[in-house]
């Protein structure tokens, strides 16, 4: 072979590297998920075959969307939040804020049951459009200024991740703070939950599906030992408005940030066999049946626990797991340790679907991005959830305070914005979420109109909230309504804005 020829092969293997790479990369305009069992290595279709799931963030085509399991919509909230972390919450209404019980249980009953609405509402789009959440968006805010909220709802999962991982790990740690720190307790329950959602969506759901049965059992367990304390509540005088709507915020805060998940775990539903009705009671019992109960529990223990000198000591050494193992141990001894441990691990279902929906976030943040198998985001979920919660169990009731408050203000917006645009200018009619367009910009809102309406709802936002950090003039005076008006002031200009915006561009 010639000197020249060698120098023409040495000049066209870069190029040819870089040409197959780029093609690996490049999603095509409106590629949706297919199957290739033909194509892939024999040990990668026999995990395939077992249920791991491939799709990443590629819209669902109806073919592939099978699932016939309408119940579990209900067992994937139900679980996931019939773990200790309503209760550290529910206590922030009594410890943290000084309402009596009474006055607590009724205002998180009313802002439960009201913020639970939107997303039960939202989750019907996962199944009828086959689109993830965050995908959906994107027929509002656009291709590129959908990065806004996309950002807002990854930092939201990561907090209610890495407050679940504190909670776990302070409980495991009551075991022995002497042999086993928060720490180490932390990073056990996020190893566990990291195996659930490395799998992906059907490894979820089946874990969902089962282990409410022992959180069950350990949370009645240990309310059947420590319950009898209870009436020893704290005489604190009756709520005031402030305080009323300074909860309500945090209720909000705690439910309506499904919003921007809740589609994750519906695209592989296939539509028309149920009624909608029956996806979004499914949804709906799901988020409140579970909450309500523990946060009115938290609630309870908040009032005594300063009553109580054990449980007050517990509760600033280790935490929530303080005062549980208090109530367990002594009554039950080492089998009381064992349902301490169950307690901790009941965690587990609230961080996998988290670390999920965290994961195929993040596959959205570049283009190529798509191409890159949702494992490797999984990956990323959990290095970034580590040591974040190792950091926010040094402040643990600040970072859920802090984290509570803030949350649903910009869920309020987005949850608006994806229901009116739904509503109000698609008519509620799903087929118009074009699989063609997902990725294809132009033919995409430009999404000023989302981004500009959630701005302006920051003109009552920012004096109406109530935050340890900041306390508007409103919020002083009515308590904090920054969640109300993020997503009424949100809703009604994304109504003029958007049909202006349609005017202008000539299309949704």
């Amino acid at each position: 072979m010639s000197h020249s020829q060698d120098s023409d092969l040495e000049r066209q293997e870069p190029h040819t590297f870089k040409s197959a790479l780029i093609s690996i990369l490049t999603v095509k305009d409106g590629e949706v998920y297919e199957t290739h069992p033909d194509k892939n290595p024999k040990w990668y279709q026999k995990l395939l075959d077992i249920g791991v799931e491939e799709n990443g963030i590629k819209p669902v085509p109806l073919e592939q969307r099978t699932c016939t399991q309408y119940n579990n919509l209900f067992t994937v909230f139900f679980t996931c939040l019939l773990c200790l972390l309503p209760i550290p919450t529910g206590m922030l209404a009594t410890l943290g804020m000084g309402m009596n019980l009474r006055d607590a249980s009724l205002v998180i009953v009313f802002f439960a049951m009201l913020t639970c609405i939107p997303p039960a509402f939202m989750v019907i789009g996962g199944m009828e459009t086959g689109l993830r959440q965050l995908i959906q968006a994107r027929y509002s805010f656009g291709r590129y200024l959908v990065t806004v909220p996309l950002l807002f709802n990854a930092a939201t999962l990561t907090g209610f991740s890495l407050l679940s991982a504190v909670v776990g790990g302070q409980t495991l740690a009551s075991l022995n703070p002497d042999q086993l720190s928060v720490n180490i307790g932390i990073i056990i329950t996020c190893l566990v939950s990291f195996a659930v959602s490395l799998f992906g969506f059907k490894a979820v759901h089946f874990w969902e599906r089962w282990t409410w049965i022992p959180n069950l059992i350990a949370i009645v367990i240990a309310l059947g030992c420590g319950g009898k304390h209870l009436h020893l509540q704290t005489d604190n005088p009756p709520a005031t408005a402030s305080q009323v709507m300074t909860l309500g915020a945090l209720i909000a805060g705690y439910f309506i940030t499904f919003g921007g998940t809740v589609s994750d775990y519906s695209i592989y539903h296939k539509p028309n066999v149920v009624s909608r009705f029956r996806v979004f009671t499914y949804t709906y019992l799901g988020l409140l049946l579970p909450s309500v109960p523990l946060l009115i529990l938290g609630a309870a223990i908040g009032g005594c626990t300063p009553n109580i000198p054990s449980w007050s000591a517990a509760y600033a050494f280790t935490g929530i797991g303080g005062i549980f193992y208090q109530m367990l141990v002594p009554v039950l001894g080492n089998f009381g340790k064992f349902i301490l441990v169950l307690l901790a691990l009941s965690v587990i279902g609230n961080i996998a679907i988290s670390m999920y929906s965290i994961s195929v976030n993040l596959q959205q943040l570049l283009p190529f991005f798509a191409q890159v198998h949702r494992f490797f985001f999984i990956f990323v979920a959990m290095g970034l959830l580590i040591p974040f919660a190792i950091k926010a169990a040094e402040a643990w009731e600040e970072s859920l305070t802090n984290f509570l408050a803030v949350i649903g203000y910009w869920a309020g917006c987005f949850d608006a914005v994806v229901i009116v645009e739904l509503v109000v200018f698609r008519r509620g009619d799903y087929g118009s979420y074009d699989h063609a367009i997902w990725n294809v910009g132009r033919r995409l809102p430009p999404g000023v109109a989302a981004l500009g309406a959630s701005l302006v709802s920051l003109a009552l936002v920012i004096p109406g909230m109530a935050a340890p950090w900041h306390t508007g003039p409103l919020a002083k005076i009515t308590g904090d309504i920054g969640f109300e008006s993020a997503f009424v002031v949100t809703g009604l200009a994304y109504i003029l804005f958007r049909w202006i915006e349609i005017k202008l561009v000539g299309h949704l």
